[in-house]
Order: C-alpha cells, then structure tokens, then sequence
C-alpha cells in the first residue's frame, strides 16, 4: 500500500561556512526540493550545470528528470524520498553569486568565493543534517551531478549505501576543460560584464548565450543534429545576408537566449571553474587514494559518443574500484543524445537505477526477517 507523500520546497540556512580554499562564506543558504513519503528511504539527486532543484516538479515548475522520477516511475516518489539542492554557487535560491553578502549587504557579483564539487557536497551534507536526514539511500547525478556523487562516496562513505554517478569522469579532461575556457571567453569578452558587477538591466546575455552554443554542441551528436535538421532552411535566399540561414542556426539561438532568460552568467563561470577542478584524486594521492575512502555501492552509467566525458574512463574507474574490492557495476547506454542520454530516453537507462533500488530492498527486508527471527 503506497504512503502518503507530500511535496514542499523550500531553503535550509546552514550558517557561516569554511571553503576548501579556506575562505569562509557567511550565512549560506540551500534552497531545496522534496517528494514523497515523509518517513521513506532519502535519495539525493544532484543537479548539473545549468539545472536546479525541481527535480521532480509541480504545476508551476516543470521537473527537469520528471520522466525518471514519479509516482509509479524508475525512482518511484511512492516508496522514497526524492530531495534535491539547487547547488552552492547556483541562481536558484542558493547561496551565490546573485545572493547578498551579510557583511557587505550588497549582492557578491563577481566577488563571489570560489567554490569545488567537495563544498557543494559539503553543503549539502549540512543541509541534510538541519532537516535531520543523516542516512541517504542513494545519491543520483549526471554531468556535474554526477561529479557530485562520486564526491558525496568518497567525503561522507558512512552516509550513503549506493552511487549512481552518471555520465560523468573521475576527473574532467583537457577537452573538456578547453570548451569550458572558450565558454568563459564568451562571457569576459561581452560588453556588459563588467567584471561581473553587471546590473540586471544591462547583463551580459550575448556571453552567456554564446557559452551556451557551444555547450549544446558538446551535449548532442553530429548524427543526432543531422537527424533532426537535415540542413533545413528558415529564411529565403534574398533574406539571407548574415541573419541565420539553417534551422541549427536558429535552434541555436534560441537554446542561447532561453538559457540568459533563466540563469546567471556569474553563476555560469563560477560552476564551470568548479567542473574544471573536479578530480577525485587531488590530495588523496589519485585515484587509487579516493576509492579506498569509498563504502558504498557504485552502479555507474556511461553514454556512447559523450564527447567530454567518454564512457571508457567511467569504466576505467569502475574496474579500478573492482581492483579494491568494492562493489561496482558498469552500464553503457548507446544513444545518439550523446552526454544529454542522461537528460532523455529512460526507457533505455531507467530500469537499471529501478533493479538496484529493488535488490537493495529486498537485502534490507531480509536482514530485517532475520533480526525478528534472532529476537
């Protein structure tokens, strides 16, 4: 019989907070998201980088992974609590860029600390324990979520009993770390930056759209645009000049100006700084130093023709953890939605977080029958 569930959202207020890099940022926030039953099993979601916390959504607010998580669904809202936090350094509630500085009482612009995968995790982690959850299930993320999740097994390895990392690397790559400076150009270069103390009305939305076009062409495939656009055409030969001639063009425009409707561009530098320096291994001596820490199950999700984070390096570090005798499992999804598979299709995908969650009840509910047997 299915329990009562409920939705809120809402912000927790964590208090002052010591960054890695050992600045300390004052009265941090955690704006968050939670559906269903109050007294089921927690599961952390981790958003990524340009998402927020309605993971699961409501009248108002669409849920960004609403076909993986519902009632009924892959991650069923009826038997856990599904919580996610808009990240430290987001725009969505969380304590960020955009967010006014106590001390100063002006909002901290470009003056915003900088912040890594191991403080958002570490947020998070005190966000939970005002809300008195100090037990998770699972934690899900993919992208920079699921640099999150690989953080959150090895920071906290008591707290958690499985990792769903998804699409996602030990360690961002060269590549990746090149397209995340040619997006920063973007947004340094646009006249309205300011160095990052831009009003509201004067933003610098022609950066933060052009950073956004070049991120969706590192999210899909050259056979899934072919697909859709088949070199279409949106204007008229004598309309042409230099407005856009192609549907891509124009698909691109408007992926770039829904993205500054909607998102900060401090916020933007700020997370991909943060993706730039995600590396498991920094001061735990590797790889191999970091995966020791780790207790939890691991099921990790790779996307054939992810360009920035290639499913073999995932696998990589699935078969180094077996090599430490942690229990790891690796699944690869072919897709032409290359590192957006994680975004899409959970047809394909879905089941695998459904089978585990399935088995890890199964194991809780037999260990449960042994004890009453025992008493």
């Amino acid at each position: 019989m299915a329990q009562q569930t409920f939705y809120e959202t809402g912000a927790v207020k964590i208090g002052d907070m010591n960054l890695e890099s050992g600045k300390m940022l004052s009265e941090v926030e955690m704006a968050f998201e939670r559906a269903g039953p109050k007294d089921a099993p927690v599961i952390l979601v981790c958003h990524a980088l340009t998402g927020n916390q309605y993971t699961v959504g409501n009248h108002e607010q669409k849920g960004w992974w609403k076909g993986l998580i519902f009632d009924g669904g892959y991650v069923d809202t009826n038997q856990y609590q599904v919580l996610t936090f808009n990240v430290l350094g987001g725009c969505d509630g969380s304590t960020g860029p955009t967010s006014i500085n106590p001390i100063t009482g002006q909002s901290y612009n470009g003056k915003f600390p900088f912040i890594t995968v191991k403080d958002m995790v570490k947020a998070q982690y005190l966000a939970l324990e005002k809300l008195d959850i100090h037990h998770l299930k699972a934690v899900i993320g993919g992208s920079l979520g699921g640099m999150q999740v690989l953080e959150w097994g090895i920071q906290f390895p008591q707290a958690v009993e499985v990792l769903f990392p998804l699409a996602v690397t030990p360690s961002l790559s060269d590549f990746g770390i090149a397209f995340n400076h040619i997006s920063r150009t973007a947004i340094l270069n646009d006249p309205n930056w300011n160095d990052g103390h831009y009003s509201r009305e004067q933003i610098p939305d022609k950066g933060l759209a052009l950073a956004r076009m070049i991120g969706m062409l590192t999210y899909r495939t050259d056979s899934l645009f072919g697909e859709r656009f088949h070199r279409s055409e949106c204007l008229r030969d004598g309309e042409r000049h230099h407005k856009p001639s192609f549907e891509i063009e124009s698909y691109l425009n408007y992926q770039g100006e829904k993205l500054t409707s909607r998102f900060d561009a401090n916020s933007y530098l700020y997370l991909l700084k943060a993706m730039d320096l995600h590396d498991i291994g920094k001061g735990r001596a590797g790889w191999n130093g970091a995966i020791k820490e780790i207790n939890a199950q691991i099921v990790a999700i790779g996307f054939s023709n992810d360009l920035v984070y290639p499913p073999e390096k995932l696998q990589h570090f699935v078969i180094a953890c077996e090599n430490h005798d942690k229990s790891a499992d690796y699944f690869e999804v072919e897709t032409q939605f290359g590192h957006d598979g994680f975004l899409v299709e959970f047809e394909k995908w879905g089941y695998i977080i459904r089978n585990k969650l399935t088995q890890l009840e199964l194991i809780s509910s037999n260990a449960s029958e042994m004890r009453a047997l025992e008493n």
